[in-house]
């Protein structure tokens, strides 16, 4: 016989809040849910694991993907579903190539080539946006902001960065998702500027151990998540 939860009682497992739970009922995360002559919610086995999935996904992946891939199971959908998840681990997989890449670089004294692209001292904002692999809008945002700094072209006015502005860059385009905070970012920078690159290196160890952490709650989420799959491939068995 398939037991019957109350939002109260399943509130109380997850450490979360009544409302919590109708607004991913609201967003269609979950299985249709049952009610009672008296219009009360009957939550059972599947429910209470759709939820234990969302919050287990919440950890380790952004909200958009999460409820990208509950849709997706609730729709039976489950194979896209896990390629969206694998993606995303890919992505991590990337981004963790990128800040241990980006750490080789800072150690190199010899800084006259990035990715194969020539670095010099009078660099467009298109040839540095290319090398650190951002859009310039990102570039001059982070100048607004305070962080870069570009000199100006006599001849067009158009931006020029040097090859320390290009290193700022790129500092920032790999640690931005780990350094939250303005001020924090602008402290690194200059520990980078003023050579304290022990400083530097800690950020990124720091970074590196955080998509650890990362990858680690990804795994849980998918434990949680294909538990939550099976009920489906019962029902279908």
């Amino acid at each position: 016989m398939n037991m019957i939860y109350t939002p109260k009682q399943i509130a109380m497992k997850l450490n979360v809040s009544t409302t919590t739970l109708r607004r991913y009922e609201d967003q269609e995360l979950i299985p249709d849910v049952p009610r009672t002559d008296s219009n009360r919610r009957c939550y059972t086995s599947i429910h209470v694991q759709a939820f234990v999935a969302i919050r287990a996904l919440l950890r380790g992946y952004e909200i958009p993907v999460v409820y990208d891939v509950m849709r997706r199971i609730k729709n039976q959908d489950i194979e896209n579903a896990l390629w969206i998840i694998n993606q995303q681990q890919h992505d991590t997989q990337l981004e963790k190539h990128r800040v241990e890449e980006v750490l080789l670089m800072l150690r190199n004294a010899d800084f006259s080539k990035y990715r194969n692209l020539d670095v010099t001292d009078s660099m467009t904002i298109g040839e540095v946006a290319q090398m650190a692999g951002v859009k310039p809008s990102a570039i001059r945002h982070w100048e607004q902001e305070g962080l870069i700094t570009s000199e100006r072209n006599k001849d067009n006015g158009y931006r020029v960065f040097t090859i320390m502005e290009l290193r700022k860059i790129i500092l920032i385009s790999s640690l931005r998702k780990t350094v939250y905070f303005i001020d924090n970012m602008k402290q690194l920078l200059n520990d980078m500027e003023t050579q304290h690159y022990k400083q530097v290196e800690r950020s990124f160890q720091f970074a590196l151990q955080k998509l650890n952490s990362q990858l680690m709650k990804q795994f849980l989420g998918i434990t949680e998540l294909m538990k939550y799959a099976d009920f489906y491939k019962e029902d279908a068995d």
